[in-house]
């Protein structure tokens, strides 16, 4: 009994589920004939007098401007599309190729290693010769201006070093940075080999102030040397002349 109850229960709930999930379809054919005309360019819009009287334009190029037109007109464009991007796909695989070339050439600063040993050279000799500007007797200013332009290029050597640039500008750049350097050091030469001989002049010039001369004692070395000069010619020549003590000569002349 108690079964018979049960099945019946299930019975009377499985029937009011399925009556609750029930689906009630009520077509709308002027609905319908818009949804159609709109996507596929086909049907009719009803009602006619509805679409006449407000809607007339839009009745007049509904079906031309369907969505199916644009969906194949899209289709089309995206197939062409496709030779496209693998031409566009394989330039810039290309360029990435040649791009990590360019990076790698970037990084790795070859060309110091071929100038930087003629570059420090001239850097070490142009220090050498800022040091020696004041004990050839140069001004402090002068190794100012010198030791700003030491400062100039060593600054050029350590932006061209860190700079984002191929090997062969780097090694350009490497090149005219030697050529000034260098042409700094052969002018500042110049300027120490003056400023050397201006101060061995002076130094000269103020000896020579400095010195008193005896001109009694330097007119006796030079009689002294005419007088050992008259003598050494007089003795190699013959005839009959007398010298007097006085350094005087006296002839004797035959009758």
């Amino acid at each position: 009994m108690k079964r018979r109850w049960l099945l019946t229960a299930v019975m009377v709930v499985t029937a009011s589920a399925v009556h609750a999930q029930s689906v009630t379809y009520n077509h709308d054919a002027p609905k319908q004939g818009q949804i159609t005309v709109m996507e596929t360019g086909t049907g009719t819009l009803s009602p006619e007098l509805y679409y006449w009287a407000l809607h007339n334009k839009y009745r007049k190029s509904a079906a031309g401007k369907n969505k199916l037109s644009y969906r194949t007109l899209a289709g089309v464009n995206l197939y062409n599309q496709v030779d496209e991007a693998e031409a566009i796909d394989s330039a810039l695989v290309s360029r990435a190729k040649i791009e990590a070339l360019n990076v790698a050439d970037r990084q790795i600063d070859i060309a110091w290693l071929a100038e930087g040993d003629k570059i420090d050279g001239q850097m070490e000799r142009l220090k050498r010769n800022i040091d020696r500007i004041l004990p050839a007797g140069g001004t402090p200013d002068d190794k100012e201006r010198w030791t700003e332009y030491y400062h100039i290029y060593q600054c050029a050597i350590d932006a061209t070093r860190d700079a984002y640039m191929p090997n062969a500008q780097r090694k350009k750049e490497y090149l005219r940075i030697y050529e000034d350097v260098a042409r700094q050091n052969e002018i500042l030469v110049g300027y120490l080999a003056r400023r050397q001989n201006a101060t061995v002049t002076g130094s000269l010039l103020s000896a020579t102030d400095n010195r008193r001369l005896h001109k009694g004692s330097i007119v006796r070395e030079a009689m002294n040397r005419w007088n050992e000069s008259r003598l050494a010619v007089r003795g190699s020549q013959s005839g009959g002349g007398t010298e007097t003590g006085d350094g005087e000569e006296t002839v004797s002349r035959g009758k």
